[in-house]
């Protein structure tokens, strides 16, 4: 059936139903409709007919009111959570242990020799006794002692200075490295400091300069504070030049560090670890990770079922103005998921036996659009430099690499702390001099922490541990000499103690009991919601179904068909107003052109002249053979009329 058959029988249908315009087509709906209030507008009398009128548009106005606020609350994707309780067995989870201290103070001596100098020097100037109401400057041989043996350009990148701000106006900065110094105003580091001057009007501050005129201050309350943090910013510029495999051979060793282990009945060493290295805490390793063979369940509940371990922290070789806590740093987390200690790890103390009872929380979030989380990081626009790894995907994870691709992109060199980009080097004092600056200025900038937020997501699948921590002495004091020469025996084969209670440390990890709580989210608005909702809506308020919806509906298509009708009629009625503007006289009928052609035969026999006002006639003589016949159809315009549509569609 081709198109034009097609809108002839469509505009035939419609013919005969509600009529050809809109007033019709509206009076037809309100009669037949089944929607309350319509009928009674045509059919009541003048008064009633507008109080129905009134309530008709008021009770459709709410509907459509209510729709709007229905629609918005299911595209606004609220979610509801709910908790369940389960039992199972479960996966035993992986366990990371490192030392508070990342390197063995034997082994890194000789690289920190003169920055321990150094860091002697601060202390002494910080520490001098004050003779009467000065400051006592550096001592003169002191100061030239350290400008011979060390050089002082790498280390003044990042001055210790000491801030006196008894005089709000005229604060004394006295850098701890220099003897003649003065501050702003002209106030030399040997101004006068009244005796009675308080411990909060004197501030400790770190300053970080890059060149000569930009500079930050951090403050402390305390000189102990700012001493370790200029020289941990000190020893990164240090180690960040030393080879990831020198660094972890200066680092704590598993056979040195993990002394006996037992994992329920079955005993276990320090090959069942996996070793990673660690910027915070040098060598960690990791007890059933999960990379190379299949994570181990737990048999039952209890003590008895759990992981023991026995280490061995070394304390006595701790680097002592680098570590000043000492113990055992460890963290609980899924398999294959790369552990964050700093942030989610817990200390266990030297001399204690720990017993720690773990309890498991499944989180399980909807994905878009209900939240914005990711299932395993790849729609993230973060490159995730933990993938090196081979570790899953976390927002821990996503947020220190963000930091680390903006550092690499505004410093131009990445941090010591955080894995790096191909082709790009750690910060240190020689190659960028002005590199604490702008790390401690990106790190305390709001804006480039507000935009890493932004880029990562959480992840939607999630475990959580929950521990409960118990501490006891360990080993007593009537079982330490035969613990600590059997433990001493075992790793060095001596039967000298080489142990002691200050580096020894015992861990109990094991699951209270096997229910475990998930916390699901499940959609707060469904389409099914939307759908009661809406027709409860508008039941209520017109009486109304979906039935009344497919009227509706059909009376809009109504009104379309009409609109097209009168398009067309428009449409037929200029293109006749431009046929009769182009030939003013109709065109003649068939019997005027015979009797013309007749008449013309009998003037060529009788061989008159033409008579002039018939001269027009010739131009609608038959044309010569051969010639097809002029089309005078064409210079007829057919009207289109509506109301023949009956006789086309009979005919067809």
């Amino acid at each position: 059936m081709n198109l034009k058959k097609y809108f002839i029988r469509a505009l035939h249908r419609l013919q005969k139903g509600p009529g050809y315009t809109y007033k019709e087509l509206l009076v037809w709906y309100c009669d037949n409709t089944n929607t309350h209030g319509p009928k009674r507008i045509i059919k009541e009398g003048p008064k009633k007919k507008f109080i129905w009128f009134f309530l008709t548009l008021l009770f459709a106005s709410l509907v459509f009111w209510q729709w709007g606020i229905l629609i918005n609350t299911y595209l606004s994707y609220n979610v509801t959570s709910s908790l369940s309780i389960g039992f199972k067995t479960m996966k035993f989870p992986a366990v990371t242990v490192c030392n508070a201290n990342p390197f063995k103070y034997s082994e890194v001596k000789h690289l920190l020799k003169e920055l321990d100098k150094l860091i002697e020097a601060a202390l002494e100037r910080i520490l001098q006794p004050t003779q009467g109401d000065s400051v006592l400057p550096l001592p003169l041989n002191s100061s030239e002692n350290i400008s011979q043996t060390l050089d002082l350009r790498l280390w003044n990148q990042i001055p210790l200075v000491l801030i006196d701000e008894h005089d709000k106006d005229h604060p004394v900065i006295v850098d701890i490295f220099e003897t003649n110094q003065t501050g702003p105003g002209n106030q030399t580091a040997t101004s006068p400091v009244t005796s009675n001057t308080t411990s909060e009007e004197k501030k400790y501050k770190l300053a970080v300069k890059l060149g000569s005129n930009d500079c930050i201050y951090r403050n402390f309350t305390s000189a102990a504070q700012a001493v370790t943090e200029w020289y941990i910013l000190q020893s990164t510029s240090i180690l960040s030049k030393v080879p990831l495999q020198e660094r972890i051979r200066m680092g704590y060793q598993a056979e040195d560090m993990i002394l006996a282990c037992l994992y329920g009945a079955e005993p276990c060493n320090y090959k069942n670890f996996t070793q990673i290295y660690h910027p915070d805490h040098g060598n960690c390793y990791i007890f059933n990770w999960g990379m190379d063979e299949e994570a181990l369940n737990s048999s039952n509940p209890g003590a008895e079922f759990g992981l023991k371990l026995i280490l061995d922290i070394s304390q006595q070789d701790y680097i002592p103005y680098l570590s000043s806590a000492a113990g055992a740093r460890l963290m609980l987390h899924q398999q294959k998921s790369f552990p964050f200690l700093k942030d989610q790890g817990i200390y266990a103390m030297a001399g204690t036996e720990t017993s720690i009872g773990v309890l498991v929380d499944e989180l399980e979030r909807m994905g878009y659009p209900y939240s914005d989380c990711t299932m395993n990081g790849s729609d993230v626009p973060v490159k995730n430099l933990y993938s090196e790894y081979n570790t899953s995907y976390s927002i821990q994870a996503c947020l220190r690499s963000c930091f680390q691709n903006r550092m690499v992109e505004i410093c131009g060199c990445g941090h010591y702390m955080f894995p790096l980009p191909e082709g790009v080097n750690y910060c240190n004092n020689e190659d960028n001099p002005g590199w604490a600056y702008c790390y401690s200025s990106l790190r305390s900038s709001i804006r480039h922490r507000q935009f890493c937020i932004d880029s990562c997501k959480e992840t939607c699948n999630d475990t959580q541990y929950k521990m409960t921590i118990s501490m006891a002495d360990w080993p007593s004091e009537a079982s330490e000499d035969w613990i600590f020469h059997i433990l001493s025996y075992e790793r060095d084969l001596s039967t000298n103690v080489t142990l002691d209670r200050n580096g020894i440390i015992k861990l109990n990890i094991y699951f209270q009991e096997y229910n475990y709580r998930t916390i699901s989210e499940s959609a707060a608005t469904t389409i099914v919601w939307l759908l009661s909702s809406l027709g409860g809506q508008f039941g209520f308020w017109m009486g109304g179904s979906v039935l009344c919806l497919i009227e509706f509906g059909e009376i809009i298509i109504d009104s379309l068909w009409i609109t097209v009708i009168n398009i067309i009629s428009w449409c037929k009625g200029l293109k006749q107003k431009r046929a009769q503007a182009r030939y003013p006289d109709a065109p003649p009928t068939v019997s005027e052109l015979v009797e013309a052609h007749t008449n013309l035969g009998f003037q060529h026999e009788d061989s008159s002249p033409i008579p002039r006002n018939e001269i027009h006639l010739n131009e609608v003589l038959p044309p010569e053979p051969g010639t097809p016949p002029p089309n005078y159809d064409s210079l007829r315009v057919q009207p289109l009329d509506v109301l023949d549509l009956d006789s086309d569609a009979e005919t067809e």
